[in-house]
This record gives structure tokens, sequence and C-alpha cells, in this order.
């Protein structure tokens, strides 16, 4: 037997660690097509480039692993069966399940590594990542000055040049706008031609500018609104402008590490309670501003008098018995008097549902966000109890299929997968949204696949060929011969 765990283990080993590779490459490539237009035209330099893709492949393991454990499975335990290693086991009386007991063991192994990785790497990959591309995102595209075209990426300055030559140092017509001192076009440069270059490791643009003037407009000292001109005119003329706000500036980490991805389970928890602690307290004080706005009170009434011959109008109200004059002019007060209580009260009421509106808003985000944390946290255990799933359906489905390579077994598994990653998604969004308690809709994928992977197992358990053509093809032929014979029974029992 330690020959054969040796066997299984050996065959296991080598396509894990090659899927596993692939995965995440893969992955990296999708977050490269991603943010591909936040990389071009900037000079960032090889060394940054290495930093983002190197945190951002960590990042990817935790969603790679159960993909590559499945393509990993099936590739080993196929390439078993297509070389009768698996039959020749199973002849000489050892079940399926004891042949697959090693590697279940070692991805046991890789489901605490993914829960490992997943609490403590991956928090720290994501603050380092999401830092290092927010940089890289607002770095400003590097210098290209074009033809014709306004160049205004220098703080202060507006540059067009009417020509460029191919050696992109070379100028002819250069327009210079200094706001600097944000006082609209008061102070101008023409040249004829110039001259463009960087000096001190790029940190500065030089223009060496040839037959040109410069115009200033300034205020008088005297008078408001009196203001002088002056022109002056060169044969060389420099200028140098700093080209400090093109590099990448680093920003702090901490204004990053509020959001979930960057916390382990210990942090998500805290996150949580506090949250939840901060709703109840907005939904009591809410419910007690609620009710202080009802600031009406009616009073019991004691005699009631239809009045519609009165005042037109047939609703009772509130008055007092004596004299009939007095008693119309009471019912006059009256009525003003219910006017204003009438108005009040739909002013109370419009009032009322726009606080109920903007506290329904108010709550509504801070369970989205606490949702989210939750959800993060129970993700972190997900992923690595997927690892367990899609071994068990990559084991059961390449003893079945028993094809190695990279043929069928990539197609089954990333079948598989896009139905892990669909289902995720779809119960992920569902629990933000407060449809569906977070701890079933996390638990949903996991289930689903374990399922799917019980079923799997039984099946090769008992060499069941639920992938042969054959079988399906003679059941689909019974099902005709079935058909026909019932054609000709009705027709016999029609001719007779």
């Amino acid at each position: 037997m330690r020959k054969i765990d040796k066997l299984v283990i050996k065959n296991f080993l080598g396509p894990f660690v090659l899927t596993t590779l692939v995965v995440v490459f893969i992955f990296l490539l999708r977050f490269l097509m991603l943010y591909f237009d936040d990389f071009v035209g900037k000079d960032l330099g090889l060394e940054t480039f290495l930093q983002l893709f190197g945190y951002f492949s960590l990042i990817t393991v935790p969603i790679s692993l159960p993909l590559s454990t499945l393509l990993a499975a099936l590739m080993s335990f196929g390439n078993l069966g297509e070389h009768t290693e698996l039959t020749a086991i199973k002849s000489a009386g050892i079940p399926l399940g004891r042949i697959i007991m090693p590697t279940l063991v070692f991805t046991i192994f890789i489901s605490i590594f993914s829960f490992w990785f997943n609490n403590n790497v991956t928090p720290w990959a994501n603050l380092k990542g999401y830092s290092l591309l927010w940089d890289i995102r607002t770095t400003k595209v590097a210098l290209n000055i074009q033809e014709g075209i306004f160049y205004r990426e220098i703080p202060g300055y507006s540059i067009k040049v009417k020509e460029k030559f191919p050696d992109n140092e070379s100028l002819k017509g250069v327009l210079v706008y200094n706001h600097t001192e944000r006082n609209g076009n008061k102070n101008v440069t023409v040249a004829d031609s110039g001259r463009m270059y960087t000096m001190y490791d790029d940190n500065y643009l030089v223009f060496e500018l040839f037959d040109g003037y410069n115009y200033t407009e300034t205020r008088a000292t005297k008078g408001l609104n009196d203001t002088q001109f002056y022109r002056n005119g060169f044969k060389k003329n420099r200028l140098v402008f700093s080209l400090e706000s093109f590099n990448m500036r680093k920003t702090s980490e901490n204004q990053f590490k509020y959001h979930e991805y960057m916390k382990d389970i210990t942090e998500l928890k805290d996150q949580i309670d506090s949250a939840q602690i901060q709703i109840d307290k907005t939904v009591t004080s809410q419910i007690a501003s609620l009710k202080s706005m009802h600031t009406y009170q009616f009073k019991k009434p004691t005699v009631k008098y239809d009045i519609d011959s009165l005042t037109g109008d047939s609703t009772l109200l509130t008055i007092e018995p004596g004299p009939w004059a007095e008693k119309k002019r009471e019912v006059l007060k009256d009525t003003r008097r219910y006017s204003e209580i009438w108005a009040l009260s739909q002013s109370t009421a419009h009032s009322f549902v726009s606080q109920l509106q903007n506290n329904y808003a108010i709550l509504g985000t801070k369970k989205r966000s606490m949702y989210s944390a939750d959800i993060e946290r129970w993700h972190k255990y997900t992923y690595a109890v997927a690892c367990l799933a899609m071994f068990i359906i990559g084991a059961s489905l390449g003893s079945i299929i028993k094809k190695g390579g990279f043929g069928m077994p990539v197609l089954i598994a990333i079948s598989f997968f896009i139905l892990y990653y669909v289902m995720m998604q779809l119960a992920d969004k569902n629990a933000k949204e407060g449809l569906i308690p977070v701890i079933i809709a996390v638990w949903i994928p996991d289930v689903i696949l374990t399922i799917i992977g019980a079923i799997f197992i039984s099946k090769a358990t008992k060499d069941a060929r639920i992938f042969d053509a054959d079988i399906y093809r003679k059941a689909w032929e019974k099902i005709k011969s079935l058909t026909i014979k019932n054609k000709g029974h009705e027709i016999d029992l029609q001719s007779e």
C-alpha cells in the first residue's frame, strides 16, 4: 500500500503544482486586462510592475486553489485510469476510497493552508496591492507634448507647439502661458523655435527658446483700473519646469485599512459587532425622533352639530351649546382652526415620510457594510471547504472518465468552476441586499458541490459508466423501439 500511496501522491503533486501556477497566471492576466488602461503611458519601471504582479498573484491564490485542486484530481486519476493502473489496483481488491485516501489527506492540508493564507496573507496582499494600484492609477501619464494641442499637465502652465520634429527635441512655434499666479493669460511667452529636453534624472523639463518675446500685463500702483503692459524680446531664453507631479506618490496605507478585504477574521468580527451596535443605536434614536414629531393631540368632543346649512361643509365639529349667534361665530372659528390643523397634519405627514426614507437609506447602507464584512469573514472558510468539494468531484470524475491530459479534464473543470463562481456571486449579491441570511448564502455553493461530489463518488465506486456514449445511445434506441411498438399497437387497435 505504501508504494500505491506514493504512486497516487506523485501522480497528483505534479499536475497540482502545474495547474496552480497556470490558474494564478490566468487570473493575473484577467487583472492586467482589467486595469491595462491605467498602466499605459506611465514610466513606472520594472520594479513597480513586479511588486504589483507579485501582490495580485498572492491575492488570486485562495480562489485559484479550488480550481487547481479540481483540475489536478481530474488529470491525475484520469491518467491512472487511462493507463489501466487504476483498474489493476482495483483488481487487487483495493476499493476506490482507499486509493483516494492519500490524496484526500493531502487536500485536507491544502484546505488548511488555504484558510491560513486567506486569513493572514491575503489581507496583507490586498492592502499592499490595492494601495500600490491606487498610486499607479493616480500617477500622471508620461510627458507627451503633441503638435497643435495645448498641454496642461504641468501645473501652472499651458504649452502649445506648432511643429515637433522627429528627434522629439526640436520645436517650431512655441507658445507658453504662465498661470502660476492664477491671474489669467497675463504672462505669455512666444518663440519662433526651441529645444526640449530633461535633466537631473528626468526631474526637470527644460525649454530652450530662440527668437521670441515675453508679454506681461501687471496692475499699476496708481489707480485701481490702470494696467501696465511689458514686452521683452530675447534671442535665447530658458524655461525650467519641475516634473515632480509626474512621479508616483506613495499613499498612506491607513486610508485603505477600513475595507473588509484588508482584515482578518478577528478584525472582521469586530467590524461586524461595531456595525450592529451602530445600527441598534440608529434605530433607537430614529424611533425617538419620529415620536417627537407627533405634536398635536385631539381633544375629546362634547357636543356635535351638523353645520351643513351654515358653512356648506358636512364635517362634524366640536362646539359648546349657547345662543345662535355665538354658535355661528364659534363654528367659523373652529372651521379656521381645523383648517390650520389639517395643514399642520399634512406637513407633519410629509416630514414623517421623508424622515422614514432617510432612515431607511442610512440603515440600508450600514447593513450592507455589515453584510459585506460578514460575507468576507465566512469566505475564509468556504474557500477552504471548496478545495475538498472540488477534489471529491475531480477524483470521482477522473476515475470514471479515465482521460488525462489537458483536454476533457480542463473542459469539465472550467464548467464546474464557472458553476461554483456564478452561484457564489449570486448568493453574495442577495446576501448583501439582505434577501438571504449570510450564513446560508455563503455555504450554498459548497453544499451543492459536496452533494454533486457525493453522487459522483458513489457512481465511481460502482464503476458506473455515466460518460460512456454507448450507454446513452442504447437507451435512446430502446426509447425509440418502445415508441414504435406503441404506435404499431395503436394502429392495430384502430384497424380492429
